[in-house]
């Protein structure tokens, strides 16, 4: 609502200026910096001291002399040098809100926006450092709804690269495993499938360390993964399927859907790169190096993706051998994510997800089933840690190079710093450190050190302990149910960890801070919804319905109940939700969100402290403060959902 109010009254300053001083002014108005100032500040008198020759004060008399009234607005004054302070129009603002309509059921609007994240290889299971990737790109796609926009969620599938070669390598060279016996211990519900890889792939690692000659066995399995045939192939399909299975399986845990997997292996199959590669070498993008340590190699100028770097600089997209680099497929994805490659995949249903939402994976054969229409982006949004950054900037190079110069400006690295852990999560994961690691503020998760966390076994951890809470307050309660609610304030207070941090922060996971009732957690936030509800459901145990809010609370009793200064500041944040999404959507900061939230489970529970809701004597008052405690309700749950966090029935 006051974002809402915000943009209409910079829209009409916005062409009063216009049409007085024939002006375009980009900002012209922001929230006041003190309650006692009002809530909003017009601060254009600045912007337009130099163009007119005139004192801000004197722009700001002329302005306020001649404007007309605005809708929403109650006063306005001149302050300070020439700051136009308004005040909003309180009985209308409250009344206002009483007829909002909601903006959930809506149709998106606007081109499609492409979110591709968590981009897990398939050759073991999940780690901490995942879950802030997928975290972060699932709330970026709820805050992108929840604003309206089309999107596409793509979680893509590197089950081509030498990571799922490596673990093919193991089952076949080491275990000397048939695809069939692959198979089996795939589907055995006895089996952590993923689990067992993780080991796998320790153990071929450290096999290559002791044998260099082994490393045959990693060429011998990509190139048959490449090539799409023989028992090798065979085995990288069985794996990379069934550890899919295992990442969408844990992901589902924390909430998170996708809406198609592409795949590399169809990349490859279906020629995406073969087709990219001939428009690079047609446009001059990447040229065939005849000497030096890049002789033979098909490669991008340095030039292209940084003004500072040189020839030594180029990035190799093919190799000598003929071989693709990564960044060369990613180069012929992006293409296809803007519908501008010529080509597109083939797909078939993988799952149908509790909601009802359909999970698509691409093929390279024609299915029998139509599916809707993937790719063709306006915007799209890579959500990758930081330190492929560089990358990144090849790959947008790449669109560059090829004219695209409108998509490569619209195709947004979303990037974020690692995932630490604190010494006291280590000590509860049963991670042994050395004494130094013991002093250190976080110590940082290396699988090579031993430190690897597996995701499973982090949330499974934080569900353990919040169900010891649980079952400590809600004894009473059905086991089934107490297990429930656990997960609930688990998922709840691993996901806002993950958000509450901007993403160029490091984070260092601490068990028992995320998961405490106090502070700016998750479950703290989730506890104000709780109590929001409970008063609720204290009044349908007495016998009670909500009233008819618009019917008993006109534009007068809001207006009574608003001039109390408490009210009217507590109304003001919680309106501001809509303020707060479209802030973290400009910077790109789920943070944001995160903060809000916060704020505003603070903000309820000194109303609930400070308001017997329920005991309240007079009539109308006590319907306000009803409809006040069902807007908190609302706003809380709400933002919750964009953050991904479910409200527990009790906590």
């Amino acid at each position: 609502m006051f974002h809402r109010l915000e943009k209409q009254i910079a829209a009409a300053v916005s062409a009063h200026l216009r049409s007085r001083y024939g002006v375009e002014l980009e900002t012209v108005i922001e929230p006041a910096k003190e309650a006692r100032f009002g809530e909003l500040s017009l601060v254009a008198p600045f912007a337009l001291a130099r163009r007119l020759r005139k004192p801000p004060r004197v722009i700001a008399g002329e302005i306020l002399a001649e404007m007309p009234p605005l809708e929403g607005v109650a006063s306005a004054e001149i302050a300070g040098n020439g700051y136009i302070n308004l005040r909003l129009d309180r009985a209308a603002y409250g009344a206002a809100l009483l007829k909002e309509a909601a903006s959930a059921g809506q149709a998106p609007t606007g081109g499609k926006i492409i979110v591709e994240h968590t981009n897990i290889n398939p050759n073991k299971a999940a780690h901490i450092g995942h879950l802030r990737n997928a975290v972060l790109g699932d709330t970026f796609v709820r805050m992108l709804r929840a604003s309206g926009r089309r999107v596409e969620v793509q979680n893509y599938i590197d089950n081509t690269g030498v990571q799922v070669a490596d673990v093919v390598a193991g089952f076949h060279y080491l275990e000397h495993k048939s695809p069939a016996e692959v198979a089996k211990l795939a589907r055995d519900p006895g089996v952590r499938f993923d689990y067992l890889c993780w080991d796998l792939y320790a153990r071929i690692s450290a096999h290559y360390h002791g044998n260099p000659e082994a490393l045959a066995w990693r060429q011998q399995a990509l190139h048959a993964i490449e090539a799409g045939e023989g028992e090798l192939a065979e085995l990288a399909h069985i794996i990379a399927d069934a550890i899919v299975d295992c990442h969408l399986k844990t992901m589902l845990r924390l909430g998170i859907e996708y809406d198609v997997l592409p795949r590399e292996s169809e990349i490859l199959h279906l020629q995406f790169w073969a087709t990219a590669f001939e428009l690079l070498k047609q446009r001059g993008a990447i040229h065939f190096e005849t000497e030096g340590k890049n002789a033979g190699c098909w490669v991008m100028p340095g030039s292209a993706f940084s003004e500072s770097a040189g020839e030594d600089d180029s990035k190799v997209i093919v190799r000598s051998n003929g071989t693709v680099t990564y960044v060369g497929k990613d180069i012929a994805y992006q293409l296809w994510k803007f519908g501008l490659l010529g080509k597109d995949f083939y797909y078939r249903p993988w799952m149908t997800y509790p909601s009802g939402r359909r999970l698509w994976v691409t093929t390279d054969e024609p299915g029998s089933e139509t599916p809707p229409e993937f790719g063709r982006g306006e915007w799209v949004y890579n959500v990758i840690d930081s330190r492929q950054s560089y990358l990144q900037d090849v790959v947008a190079a790449g669109l560059r190079a090829l004219g695209y110069l409108e998509q490569a400006e619209r195709s947004v690295h979303f990037s974020y710093e690692m995932v630490a852990l604190t010494p006291r999560t280590c000590a509860e994961l049963g991670i042994e450190l050395s004494e130094e690691d013991r002093r250190r503020p976080y110590v940082e998760v290396s699988g090579r050190k031993g430190l690897g966390v597996k995701a499973d076994d982090l949330i499974d951890k934080l569900i353990e302990k919040a169900c010891q809470e649980v079952d400590s307050r809600h004894p009473e309660a059905p086991e089934e149910e107490r297990r429930r609610v656990g997960a609930e304030i688990a998922t709840g207070a691993l996901r806002y960890f993950m958000l509450k941090y901007t993403r160029n922060a490091v984070i260092a996971f601490d068990m028992q801070e995320a998961l405490s009732f106090e502070g700016e957690t998750g479950p703290y936030v989730q506890y104000a919804a709780v109590r929001a509800r409970n008063i609720l459901r204290k009044l349908e145990e007495r016998g009670e319905t909500l009233p008819d809010f618009s019917r008993r609370l006109d534009a007068g009793a809001m207006g009574r109940q608003l001039q109390s200064e408490d009210f009217w500041q507590i109304v003001l944040a919680i309106s501001k939700a809509g303020s707060a999404l479209e802030r973290a959507l400009a910077s790109g900061e789920p943070a944001h969100v995160a903060k809000y939230a916060f704020q505003l489970a603070q903000s309820f529970n000194s109303f609930y402290h400070s308001y017997p809701v329920l005991q309240e004597p007079d009539p109308e008052r006590r319907t306000f403060l009803l409809w006040l405690t069902d807007y908190f309700r609302r706003q809380l749950e709400q933002t919750l959902a964009v953050l991904g966090i479910e409200v527990p029935p009790y906590m």
